[in-house]
């Protein structure tokens, strides 16, 4: 069986499955196997950011193991050549790391005394690691609020030893303040909140050093989902296919005041691959669809999957009434659902892990107040995972957290969290298209009845095509929702040519 990408583990977790190799005295082998790893990738982000093999780097020491890490890596960069120096924050260091990091000719030097070395363009940061939680003390705090400043002034190349030092590592809060990185190399396993937003937001790239651990009977907390599952999960089209094993997906989205909501959602599906999209609105919403896609085939019918809301005023009694009955209608019957916008006020009391709800921050927010657990949209933004688990817990339905990164929970599942997307994306009507995307992958899976594990990671490599859609069509510039749905196919096409698995002829 495959698995949908890396899993990232409590920091508990990692710590419990280090202790048989510290337990035997291996604390040293451990540190230098996790050290090495940590220069070859500060070499390599030093190259890939065209930095001169000569220019400074700067270890920011902390008084426990990461610290010992970035002076162990020391060693190892000085030993290749590179200028190397060290501040000791705490004033003290792990002694053996910092022994050797002096033999091999880092300049060490006094926390107090490190103002005039902020200029180096880059920085090693091993200020704090897991061990820091739920978040630094106030004298740590302190240190990492200086470095910080300095970092927004300076501007280097800032590679996190672990974690960055002040995240919120189980939970990916931002406790206090946070060392931003463009780089985090992480020991052992992912952390949940280097996948998890805001933490997620200040760990740029991620890379995993192996040292070894035994992690198979943890659990994970979160799940990346990669390409290559993403690629697993798109239904491929078969030879002896045709439209309706191929998935139908009912559209109720749409209305007179917002028809072009219909239209981009439509457009989404369609991108996808889906068989067929039957479409219900207002005839000014349904003749848009049809003058833009007269594919869509008007009119109620059977359907694998439906998709609902986008462009729904909840006011609009007889729209909301067309959606409420709809919905109970697939709920009864066990037919994936997707409840977009205007729909996630009119979802029922309780749902299936089949029924996905897109909300952003501020629509969970109202979810969450309406059934008697009040957030703002800022606390949202502040603590998506745990608004996340409490939408779950309180509806039954699969969530899918729409955001600069994107977390998908269910009833019984990890939390699946897609990869960064492009903030271009943050634009009217691009949730319309990801819908569409939704109920596509949806109706599309050929596996029935579905499991809720497996709605959860449709759900979020939806989210994925749409942000790799999204960067293709912004090209680091401006974009537009229908250039998003245009640029479906080729994203699709992409997956499925480089991370597929060949077919037996």
């Amino acid at each position: 069986m495959t698995t949908p990408g890396p899993a990232a583990y409590a920091a508990e977790e990692i710590e419990a499955a280090e202790r048989p190799l510290l337990d035997r005295g291996a604390t040293d082998a451990l540190m230098k196997r996790a050290a090495f790893g940590l220069a070859v990738a500060v070499r390599r982000a030093m190259r890939r950011h065209g930095l001169a093999r000569d220019a400074g780097i700067l270890l920011l020491v902390g008084a426990g193991n990461n610290g010992g890490d970035a002076l162990y890596a020391g060693a190892v960069l000085a030993g290749w050549g590179r200028a190397v120096t060290a501040v000791l924050t705490a004033g003290r260091a792990h002694h053996r790391a910092l022994r050797a990091a002096q033999r091999a000719g880092v300049r060490c030097h006094d926390g107090a005394d490190a103002t005039e070395l902020a200029a180096a363009p880059v920085w090693v940061d091993g200020l704090s690691g897991i061990g820091v939680r739920p978040g630094p003390r106030p004298e740590l705090a302190a240190v990492i609020s200086r470095w910080e400043e300095r970092r927004a002034a300076q501007l280097p190349l800032v590679i996190a030893v672990d974690v960055p030092s002040g995240i919120g590592v189980d939970t990916g809060e931002l406790p206090g303040p946070v060392l931003r990185a463009d780089h985090t190399v992480t020991m052992g396993g992912l952390k949940p909140g280097l996948l998890m937003p805001p933490a997620a937001l200040a760990a740029g790239e991620v890379d995993v050093v192996d040292l070894g651990l035994d992690l198979r009977g943890a659990a994970p907390v979160a799940r990346r989902i990669d390409a290559r599952a993403v690629a697993r999960l798109i239904p491929r089209a078969q030879a002896h296919d045709h439209k309706y094993t191929r998935g139908v997906l009912g559209l109720l989205t749409g209305s007179r005041h917002y028809p072009g909501a219909a239209v981009l959602s439509a457009a989404g599906a369609l991108a996808t691959g889906i068989g067929m999209v039957r479409y219900e609105g207002p005839r000014e919403a349904a003749d848009l669809v049809l003058r833009a896609h007269p594919e869509v085939v008007l009119g109620a019918g059977r359907c694998q999957a439906w998709a609902m809301g986008s462009g729904v005023d909840p006011a609009d009694e007889a729209r909301a009434a067309e959606i409420r009955t709809a919905a109970a209608t697939a709920q009864a019957e066990g037919t994936p659902l997707v409840l977009d916008a205007g729909a996630i006020q009119l979802a029922p009391a309780a749902m299936s892990p089949t029924t996905v709800l897109t909300p952003h921050a501020g629509e969970l927010a109202a979810l969450l107040s309406a059934r008697g657990e009040p957030r703002s949209g800022e606390q949202v933004a502040a603590r998506p995972a745990d608004a996340l688990r409490a939408a779950v817990r309180l509806t039954g339905a699969t969530v899918l957290l729409k955001g600069a990164i994107t977390l998908v929970c269910g009833p019984g599942t990890e939390i699946y969290a897609a990869g960064q997307a492009t903030p271009w994306l943050a634009s009217a009507g691009t949730g319309d298209v990801l819908t569409g995307v939704v109920g596509a992958l949806l109706a599309g899976h050929r596996d029935r009845p579905v499991t809720p594990s497996k709605v959860a990671q449709l759900a979020a490599a939806a989210a994925v095509i749409h942000g790799r859609a999204g960067r293709l069509a912004s090209g680091g510039g401006p974009l537009t929702a229908s250039a998003v749905a245009h640029a479906i196919p080729y994203t699709v096409t992409e997956l499925l040519a480089r991370h597929a698995p060949a077919r037996r002829p």
